[in-house]
């Protein structure tokens, strides 16, 4: 007899549907499985011997073919299990299903027959919705997981004799309630009122977080670089229902949720160490696991000490900074994986630190200094829009108690320029004015006479290139945006001149 029930795998981090084909037939007794599986999917035959028979069923004693198809694509998780055992019980005819067509299975079995988590349910159940499948069945663990999609009614169950009541009951149970909620919290440990002095440097951070730009931090050591980086989290605006589905996507696949964080509720702060391997940083290994870049998306890419990192790490970042995504192929599979984060670095001056310091001679050569700069190739330096220099903080201002502005007072404001922005580019397919190209500027950042007039000239004084030409039009748009204009003005763009000052210095 044969029987089909659907189950799925995923690809990146999306997923598609697997139906699993499920034929007995008199023979020798044998499992053959084909479709490709992996070495995880293959060892499903033992886990599911034993779980229907610790389950009290009997496993069919004919020959045993099981197809997962697309047979063209290779299955590498263990997520087939449950879809197995209930095919076999059919097949066998030892239960019957009415509507079996309308649900989807995943779940890895104990011997005991107990259900355990697995990765990459959210993608599994986003593809069963957009299958036109109205029911999923998935292990508890990853019940609040998958309730994050709306449309799809999620049943969580333990054991497979869970499954099979759900799937035999005259009436199907209640299904999960959709339980996402939008975040409006950030981490008041780590505040912006924190950090004192600094001002110039808050203020460019600020813009950076309003128009998603990518912002350097230049200063010698202890003037705040760090501490300003870690609390750009919290001035960022809180995550839609489809950024969160995005994210949660990436950190399902990559297996980095627990069962303390079903979803991520807030923006992600990657900070990884200069040492990684261009396998941590942009991901691979086999099959395609997410890298770093990939786990910031939507968030905060932070590279502490930018130019101990090697001079590769940071010239593979250049394609996904531009694309806002990053496509690895791997034994012939390719896959894609976004990369929309907000990139900030911090570095030193030069190889001691104090290069320009008021209080502190440097020790370096000019040597030194230039090769110190030469890791940082041009084609990177051009992916960043605002440049900041700190300035050592003085006793005075380190005794100075008053109380800077907040972190949730800057969010408000970064969070109605995004909303300006995202109604400027609702037809667009990006939502933030740091990923506009030259076409767009020149539809959505015209010039009156006069800022037209203090450009031209700005561009033959400064020598700008075409290139920074468009950063400081960028800019301008986002600083226009916190102070709700319509039009860029004057006193945006010369702001905006401000925030290369350290570019010309260094560069």
């Amino acid at each position: 007899m044969l029987s089909t029930i659907y189950s799925a795998a995923n690809e990146g981090v999306d997923a598609y549907l697997v139906d699993v084909e499920i034929a007995l037939y008199w023979g020798l007794p044998g499992i053959h499985m084909v479709g490709l599986p992996g070495a995880a999917v293959q060892e499903a035959k033992e886990r599911v011997r034993s779980a229907l028979k610790q389950s009290g069923y009997d496993f069919p004693r004919q020959r045993i073919t099981i197809n997962l198809a697309p047979a063209h694509t290779r299955k590498a998780a263990p997520v087939f299990d449950l879809a197995i055992a209930i095919g076999l019980l059919l097949g066998s005819e030892q239960i019957k299903i009415k509507n079996l067509s309308d649900f989807v299975m995943i779940g890895e079995l104990s011997l005991s027959g107990s259900l355990r988590s697995v990765k990459g349910v959210l993608p599994f159940c986003l593809a069963a919705r957009e299958k036109g499948k109205k029911h999923i069945i998935v292990p508890q663990a990853n019940i609040t997981e998958a309730s994050l999609v709306k449309g799809l009614k999620v049943y969580g169950v333990s054991h497979l004799s869970e499954a099979i009541a759900l799937l035999t009951a005259p009436e199907i149970p209640k299904a999960a309630e959709h339980q996402w909620k939008p975040s409006s919290s950030i981490n008041t440990e780590i505040d912006f009122s924190e950090v004192v002095g600094q001002s110039f440097a808050k203020r460019g951070l600020e813009i950076a977080a309003a128009g998603g730009h990518n912002i350097m931090l230049i200063g010698p050591p202890g003037t705040g670089k760090t501490m300003l980086a870690e609390r750009t989290i919290g001035i960022l605006p809180p995550l839609t229902l489809e950024e969160t589905l995005e994210t949660t996507k990436i950190y399902s696949i990559a297996g980095q949720l627990d069962e303390k964080q079903f979803w991520i509720k807030h923006r992600p702060f990657r900070s990884p160490h200069h040492s990684i391997s261009n396998c941590g940083m942009i991901g691979g290994s086999s099959p395609p696991r997410p890298g770093e870049i990939s786990l910031a998306h939507h968030g905060v890419l932070f590279l502490d000490e930018l130019l101990e990192f090697s001079r590769q790490s940071l010239d593979i970042l250049r394609q996904p900074i531009e694309d806002g995504g990053i496509t690895l192929v791997r034994q012939g599979r390719s896959v894609r994986f976004p990369s929309a984060f907000m990139l900030i670095v911090a570095l030193n001056p030069c190889p001691c630190g104090y290069y320009g310091d008021m209080e502190k001679a440097c020790r370096c050569t000019e040597y030194d200094i230039l090769r110190y700069w030469r890791k940082l190739s041009a084609p990177l330096l051009d992916r960043f829009d605002i440049f900041v220099e700190l300035p050592r903080i003085s006793t005075e201002q380190l005794q100075y108690t008053a109380e800077s502005e907040a972190s949730k007072d800057i969010q408000k404001r970064v969070t109605q320029a995004r909303q300006r922005q995202q109604e400027r580019f609702k037809t667009q397919d990006f939502f933030c004015n740091g990923r506009m190209n030259g076409k767009n500027l020149t539809h959505f950042c015209l010039l009156d006479k006069h800022c037209q007039t203090f450009i031209e000239k700005a561009v033959r004084h400064l020598d700008l290139s075409p290139r920074s030409y468009h950063r400081l039009l960028k800019v301008s748009r986002t600083i226009a945006d916190l102070e709700q204009s319509q039009h860029i003005k004057l006193q945006h763009l010369a702001e905006a001149i401000q925030f290369r000052n350290a570019f010309d210095k260094y560069f």
